[in-house]
């Protein structure tokens, strides 16, 4: 069941309808059900190791408890810890995995003169089990660690990797965050039900206006006969703001949806493309996935705490995981490794870019929006290695940027433009003004915001793209 589907637009009002009815335990047991009814529209199946992963997750975390409340060394405890990761892990990588390492063994052996036909599954990627299966692995962890205490009760764990807003495609919700939601009663406020309808407005706005638009831009764009320059340029850019609105869409109608029950989401992007290094970037875009590298795998490798060349191992590792994350192919994992070498190289040059500072005010604003301009468009190439679906690929479209401008067409530069622009307005707005809520201006009237709010639900109802799924879906 699609955000963007007829099913889901039927299915969201009967739920809030019968959850304001409830009281709080009710509200929980029937948003458990309503949960478990929204994941098994795509395949009932599914449901088995999402169900399995978080039975072993609870147990585990409740002898976790025990043996901190015993006062047993963590040594005793980390059996239960390993139980959980293997579990996790181990269908993450068999469903996600299995059939990538298998054929790229395979295509090894026979690059190397053997022709072995190993063995394939050809599985279905159950819906959002990367998401789902980071969110539970941040439970036990924390349990192990001693940061949180593990819940006696079942159902609200359960809920809490299983909430519907957040289940597909996050953003991933840590438990000390979500639990405590769950367990006490929530008040809904005027204030999140406002907060929460523009989220929804502007997410969809994102998503079936600007988004699936600009989806009919850049399909054809990336292949392995690359178009002119100029096709793949502002294919590129068509990409960027897709992307970013296809998976901002998602999040902030997430966040909407979940404030409409009293729920509160952690925020996922913050004005990415306003970014100004590789390190500025990865704390405003996907913010909840990139803490969770930092907090879960870069830490722990040692983090900031060795030498420039372990620390520069240690982003580069967390970097190509990550982008091994999103997908099962080795371009994401080239993406990862790329943007993992950009914050090498950030890190090494950061003392001499912190020397540069100009006097004046203009020379300031200069040098932030040069910053900010470079940085965008190291995150575009950085586009072209996520998108193009092979090694060829990438070769061609790399090779095309350089090879000068020879077509200029000014409708499709236009229909990209005319899409993008209220994206760049909207962002810049809440750049300069300091508030992502950006109309939540005292200088806007009540009835100018009304007025703007019905403008954004007409071009969603009647100037959306073709129907795409969230392209995060996938992952």
């Amino acid at each position: 069941m699609l955000f963007n589907s007829r099913e889901f637009v039927l299915f969201l009002p009967a739920v809030l309808a019968v959850y304001y009815l409830l009281p709080h335990r009710a509200q929980n047991r029937f948003l458990l059900a309503a949960s478990i009814f929204f994941y098994a529209s795509w395949d009932w199946r599914f449901l088995a190791p999402l169900l399995a992963s978080t039975t072993i997750d609870y147990f585990c975390a409740l002898k976790m408890e025990s043996s901190i409340l015993a006062g047993e060394a963590p040594a005793r405890r980390k059996k239960f810890l390993v139980i959980s990761l293997v579990t996790n892990l181990g269908l993450l990588g068999f469903f996600k995995y299995f059939d990538f390492f298998s054929g790229s063994m395979q295509s090894l052996l026979h690059g190397m003169g053997f022709h072995a036909d190993l063995w394939t599954l050809r599985v279905i990627l159950p819906v959002g089990i990367s998401f789902y299966t980071f969110q539970a692995l941040s439970y036990t962890i924390d349990v192990y660690r001693g940061e949180i205490h593990a819940t006696p009760h079942f159902f609200d764990f359960l809920l809490c990797v299983i909430y519907f807003p957040h289940l597909v495609a996050g953003p991933i919700q840590r438990a000390r965050s979500l639990l405590p939601q769950v367990v006490y009663p929530r008040k809904v406020t005027r204030e999140q039900i406002f907060e929460g309808i523009h989220l929804i407005l502007w997410g969809y706005f994102q998503k079936v206006v600007i988004a699936d638009n600009l989806s009919r831009s850049t399909g054809w764009i990336f292949t392995d006969k690359a178009p002119d320059a100029f096709y793949v340029l502002f294919g590129t850019y068509a990409f960027a703001v897709q992307i970013f609105c296809d998976f901002s869409g998602y999040t902030d109608i997430a966040r909407g949806v979940a404030k409409l029950m009293g729920f509160e989401f952690m925020l996922n992007f913050n004005l990415p493309y306003f970014a100004k290094n590789s390190q500025d970037f990865w704390r405003r875009w996907h913010i909840s996935l990139s803490t969770w590298f930092r907090d879960y795998l870069y830490v722990p490798l040692g983090g900031n705490r060795s030498g420039a060349a372990r620390v520069s191992f240690n982003l580069l590792i967390t970097m190509t995981i990550a982008g091994l994350w999103h997908g099962a192919a080795w371009h994401f994992v080239l993406w990862g490794a790329y943007h993992g070498a950009l914050l090498i190289l950030h890190r090494a040059m950061n003392p001499l870019l912190s020397r540069i500072a100009p006097a004046s005010a203009i020379g300031r604003a200069g040098w932030s929006a040069a910053r900010i301009l470079v940085m965008f468009h190291l995150t575009c190439y950085g586009w072209i290695l996520f998108r193009a679906p092979s090694w060829p690929s990438i070769v061609a479209l790399t090779r095309s940027l350089f090879h000068g401008f020879h077509v200029f067409q000014p409708e499709f530069a236009f229909w990209i433009l005319v899409f993008s622009a209220p994206l760049v307005a909207i962002q810049m707005i809440q750049y300069f003004g300091g508030k992502l809520y950006f109309l939540d201006y005292s200088w806007i009237p009540a009835e100018a915001r009304a007025m703007i709010y019905a403008v954004f639900f007409y071009l969603i109802v009647f100037r959306g793209g073709p129907p795409q799924a969230f392209i995060y879906f996938q992952f």
